[in-house]
């Protein structure tokens, strides 16, 4: 079966992206009433246990009174809708429902000799049904439960004349009879029957009432969205469009509150393991100095990594930063390898006195960067092939798994390249003090004009 889209366009015989279903679907699917979220069911129910919200993002309004939720939550979805990135936004309407209140006359049940619960008892065998007994058919069973017939509860006229049985006392209950016979008052003497609004639901959250709104974004990416629909929202606040009076608060939940509380940990664990890095290399290098061009390989191996990121066109994310967290270590153990080469060969040869002057330590470093060429392009090959076959991986798990891969294949080749350019130079500088300076490397000193 061909799906169309709104200009006609037929997504057949060919693998159909997201956007395009999710296009086709729209066009294909409306609901009067009702918004469309497409998501994966089970994204879906994990996103409900953690926050209750079903879409991406999620605000949620609180405060005390539920028709100033609903307005406040109505308004933001008008503004929701206007930034880019939106697919669909619906806010709760929290007071939709409307529903018949008995307001039971106390004084009037106290005249027949009644009790509340003689009143709600005969309410609710005629709305709600009483059960009487469970029938057994083969291996089903249903329940047997009497009400009274539509005729007598499809109205409020008809709920009016409902009869309330009252035991006869003479001049207690003013009915003419025998004492014990059974007397029938309508309803309507006995309560005020009407239509009220209230809500369908109460949400709250640490015991204060809520209006949500469910936003599905598309063609963005959920941070960025996130801080447009901020800003639309300030600024209609800034600018009387959008009145919140005191009282009550928006928060912004979904997908974006894991956001924030993955960016919380990481602004912890980031610098932990830089620091865990730098202390592990100067244990092994006993050198400040050492250390610091160690770590030069993380900055040059960021380069690839978030070039392979754009170019795959993946947003940062936990799974991201977990590949960049492992790329900066196995960017360190290949630095420290490099940085023996260099120290051994400069040790040779200043064992064997050939280290006088700095074309000698060209000569040693030269012999210790090629000595380094091929086992680090192995090092780098074995690394990318092992990664490789990850981005084309499908099934459960895939998607992180990639965006885990992506950013070590990239920074795994410009590390690879910048430090066999790179660090020569860097061990030439630092290792040059006290050698003596090539002749081929002095010049001649500028002549200086003299003026006419």
């Amino acid at each position: 079966m061909d799906i169309r889209g709104k200009n006609g366009k037929v997504f057949a015989h060919r693998p159909r992206t997201l956007d395009e279903l999710v296009t086709a679907l729209n066009a294909g699917v409306q609901i009067p009433g009702l918004t469309n979220a497409w998501t994966m069911p089970i994204k879906t129910r994990i996103d409900m246990l953690a926050t209750g919200i079903k879409t991406p993002v999620g605000i949620k309004v609180a405060g005390p009174n539920l028709a100033e939720l609903e307005r406040i939550a109505g308004q933001i979805e008008a503004l929701i809708h206007r930034v880019p990135g939106t697919g669909s936004v619906f806010a709760e309407r929290v007071m939709g429902g409307n529903y018949v209140e008995f307001d039971i006359d106390r004084d009037a049940i106290a005249r027949y000799g009644l009790t509340i619960g003689d009143v709600q008892d005969v309410l609710q065998v005629a709305l709600g049904g009483m059960p009487l007994t469970t029938t057994v058919e083969g291996l089903e069973r249903y329940g047997v439960i009497l009400r009274y017939d539509r005729d007598y509860r499809e109205n409020l006229e008809a709920l009016r004349n409902i009869v309330i049985p009252v035991k006869s006392s003479g001049a207690a209950s003013g009915i003419d009879g025998a004492s014990g016979q059974m007397a029938q008052v309508p309803l309507s003497e006995l309560a005020k029957l009407r239509v009220v609004a209230a809500p369908m639901g109460v949400k709250s959250e640490g015991a204060v009432p809520n209006a949500w709104i469910y936003v599905d974004v598309q063609g963005t990416d959920i941070g960025g969205y996130v801080r447009q629909a901020q800003q639309a929202v300030n600024d209609a606040l800034r600018s009387g469009e959008l009145k919140v009076p005191a009282g009550y608060s928006i928060f912004w939940s979904g997908q974006f509150e894991y956001m924030l509380r993955a960016q919380q940990r990481l602004m912890i664990v980031i610098p932990l393991t830089l620091l865990i890095i730098v202390f592990i290399i100067h244990l092994n290098t006993k050198s400040w100095i050492k250390t610091a061009i160690v770590l030069l390989a993380v900055p040059f191996s960021l380069v690839g990594a978030f070039w392979m990121i754009y170019l795959f066109g993946y947003n940062l994310s936990v799974a991201v930063w977990v590949g960049i967290i492992a790329l900066a270590g196995l960017d360190a153990e290949t630095g420290v390898v490099m940085l023996l080469y260099l120290d051994l060969a400069y040790a040779d040869w200043k064992a064997r006195g050939r280290l006088v002057t700095t074309a000698d330590l060209r000569d040693a470093i030269y012999h210790g960067a090629v000595k380094r060429v091929r086992p680090k392009a192995m090092t780098a090959a074995v690394i990318i092939a092992g990664l490789m076959p990850i981005l084309w991986s499908h099934g459960a798990g895939a998607d992180v798994m990639k965006r885990i891969a992506t950013p070590m294949i990239g920074g795994v080749v410009t590390s690879t390249i910048m430090e066999l350019l790179v660090y020569p130079a860097i061990f030439y500088f630092w290792r040059q003090r006290g050698l003596k300076r090539d002749p081929l490397e002095i010049r001649a000193p500028a002549p200086e004009l003299s003026s006419p």
